[in-house]
């Protein structure tokens, strides 16, 4: 087995701990800015601080105690943040829902959490509460943040808005919070988190408070984000990548964190917030580039040769900072015109000229995307992690990036490689277990708290590391060759027509694929060409579509070995869908229910 492993943070304080502290040192800096109706709303570290204490205080008038489970249930926002370290400073555990999860998932999560306490965003997610309200015994309070439409239910007496929660809390003595905040034992549950679920029920990793301020203060010393850095927080918070940024190293650090209109604003909120520091799952830096793509396409002559001009120049100067070269005068100069004369407009459009900090994680993402950002500048750099590790495991060191690799092992963290090939991870980060699971908790973390990834990859001499796949979804073909079924799905994924593939051939003569066109892209594409369409699945079955993607699949093709090359493809006829069970709440696609579904299309193919 190889191993790597860097030396261990030292101590340090719980989430709730780091809110007060900031309250006092840094009483009247923003700590949190939310967008309301065109506006923005700032909120202080005394503010944030005093509306999280209410909150955990409120939760106590309702006759919750520490031990017991508040779920939330909504959109990204400042509540959101007061509910979570409220409730977690007085020992409550919180739990993340998924503002896209249907009733059925709710249910599951609620039931299985054992959550006492609901904190609803709005309508929407209060009516998927109550739809399966029956079947939760031991939910006994909902509170509702945003009241508009609710009114007519604020009236049962175990249901009340988000304000009369902070009115409760500021009846009784504040000195109850700062002695539950004193008196947390950092090897207690803080939060749960629900995993995707990609092969079944989601389990509920528990976070305990030293994991959540190690990976806090670890992530804080090797991303380089300063007090000063503006950032925007976009991703689900239940998502634990999410939970880092917005909470956890936002405490530690000191760095205002926005929240948006969410959702398809999020390019919008981004060249409004202009962020400091950012982070970005592939499929946003995917539809960024595809944006930026079919904007060429459509500019006139003068504008797609400046375009190609430039980002030649800039593909070549990142090359050099890549290999660690220095630029001379000539490179320093053509980076300056480079700037003005495209660098700066495109990087504005995408809501990246003031980007300082910038890095990708949560699924694997092409080179070709990276390539694309090193060369307007924006300069992105890998981790790696996963829930169970509270996101801790490896991240990319600013002097030496390897695009194609995930860095090196962070602070604190061990990373292995097993004899199978699957990735170990030991730290502090690692979960106390699953909640109310003990098989799959003795699945996952052995005797030596090894956390068995469920990851297949490989250590390089330098300690770097390269992710393969899933274990469970390397592809073996009926001749015995292993495929990397999500490095061939990436690289589909890098055309701006491509949404979904998900790569099949596992005990098969050769790999298929099915594609998921991207709606807007290709419906724009086939208006121009003046291809007449309804619907999606109209879209799909017209043969000049499938002759566009047919062109991009014979250019992957021929940068794959002869045994991974899709022989066949077949157009997915719909849209996936997290309602109907194809993705999860995170947008990764469940490949059995896949199978499942679209059976009749993959049997076509091997026909």
């Amino acid at each position: 087995m190889t191993s790597v492993a860097t030396p261990p943070v030292s101590t340090v304080v719980t989430l709730p701990g780091h809110l007060r502290r900031r309250a006092r040192e840094h009483p009247d800096r923003v700590a949190l800015r939310h967008e309301d109706l065109g506006r923005w709303r700032e909120y202080t570290w005394r503010e944030y601080a005093e509306r999280a204490s209410r909150a955990g205080l409120g939760f106590a008038a309702l006759g919750v105690v520490a031990g017991e489970k508040i779920a939330i249930a909504g959109e990204n926002r400042p509540e959101w943040l007061f509910a979570d370290i409220g409730a977690q400073g007085m020992g409550m555990i919180t739990v993340g829902v998924y503002p896209t999860s249907p009733a059925a998932e709710i249910e599951y999560i609620l039931e299985h959490s054992e959550s006492v306490v609901a904190v609803v965003e709005d309508e929407e997610q209060l009516d998927k509460v109550l739809a399966v309200r029956e079947r939760l015994p031991a939910l006994r309070h909902i509170v509702i943040i945003e009241t508009r439409g609710t009114h007519r239910y604020l009236e049962q007496p175990d249901i009340l808005s988000f304000d009369d929660l902070l009115a409760l809390g500021a009846g009784r003595d504040m000195a109850e919070y700062e002695t539950a905040v004193e008196h947390l034992e950092p090897g207690d549950v803080a939060v749960l988190v629900y995993t995707s679920g990609t092969t079944g029920p989601p389990k509920g990793a528990m976070l305990t408070h030293h994991n959540l301020a190690v990976a806090g203060r670890a992530c804080a010393g090797t991303l380089g984000w300063k007090p000063w850095f503006d950032t925007l927080s976009y991703l689900p918070l239940c998502h634990v990548a999410e939970r880092l940024f917005s909470v956890a190293i936002a405490l530690t650090v000191g760095y205002t964190v926005h929240f948006g209109g969410g959702g398809e604003s999020l390019l919008s909120d981004l060249r409004e917030v202009q962020p400091h520091g950012f982070f970005g799952v592939p499929r946003v830096w995917e539809k960024m580039l595809a944006m930026i793509e079919i904007r060429m396409a459509d500019a006139s002559w003068l504008k797609r040769m400046n375009y190609r001009i430039w980002m030649r120049q800039g593909r070549r100067l990142a090359g050099k900072r890549l290999r660690r070269q220095r630029l001379n005068p000539l490179d320093r100069a053509l980076e300056g015109l480079g700037w003005l004369l495209l660098f700066r407009p495109l990087r504005e459009r995408l809501g990246l000229a003031r980007i300082r900090e910038a890095s990708a994680a949560a699924a694997p993402i092409a080179p070709q995307v990276l390539e694309f950002f090193w060369s307007i500048g924006v300069r992105v750099r890998e981790f790696y992690g996963q829930t169970e590790g509270t996101a801790l495991a490896t991240f990319t060191p600013p002097h030496d990036v390897r695009i194609g690799k995930v860095g090196t092992a962070v602070p604190g963290c061990e990373v292995r490689i097993a004899e199978d090939g699957e990735i170990l991870i030991r730290s502090e980060g690692v979960c106390a277990g699953y909640y109310r699971n003990e098989a799959a908790t003795r699945a996952t973390i052995d005797e030596d708290g090894w956390l068995h990834s469920g990851d297949v990859g490989e250590l390089d001499s330098d300690g770097y590391l390269r992710i393969t796949d899933r274990k469970k979804d390397i592809i073996i073909t009926s001749g015995g060759k292993n495929i990397a079924p999500s490095w061939i799905e990436n690289l589909l994924k890098v055309s701006p027509w491509v949404r979904e593939a998900i790569v099949i051939g596992d005990r098969r003569k050769y790999v298929t694929a099915l594609i998921g066109i991207e709606l807007d892209t290709v419906g724009d594409w086939a208006t121009r060409q003046r291809i007449a369409f309804t619907t999606y699945k109209d879209l799909s079955e017209k043969p000049e579509v499938r002759k566009l993607i047919a062109k991009w699949v014979d250019e992957v093709n021929a940068s794959l070995a002869q045994v991974e090359q899709i022989k066949k493809f077949t157009l997915l006829p719909k849209e996936l869908d997290h309602e109907e069970g194809e993705l999860t709440a995170t947008q990764k696609v469940k490949r059995r229910a896949i199978a499942e579904a679209f059976g009749d299309l993959i049997e076509a193919m091997y026909r």
